[in-house]
């Protein structure tokens, strides 16, 4: 009856993933470069749930 009142989950992943990019990439700049990877796997993740979303 109130499905408009939740939150979208591919919404709240797309947020996390951008937010995990953007984090890679300052982390890139800075010369870290283990840390962007390890960020680079897990926006992997996040990604690969955003597309299991999108086949259901």
């Amino acid at each position: 009856m109130f499905d408009f009142l939740k939150g979208d989950p591919k919404k709240k992943l797309q947020k996390a993933y951008e937010a995990k990019l953007q984090k890679a990439l300052e982390s890139q700049r800075n010369g870290d470069l283990r840390t962007h990877g390890t960020l680079m796997e897990e926006a992997d993740k996040i990604y690969q749930e955003i597309q299991a979303l999108e086949k259901s």
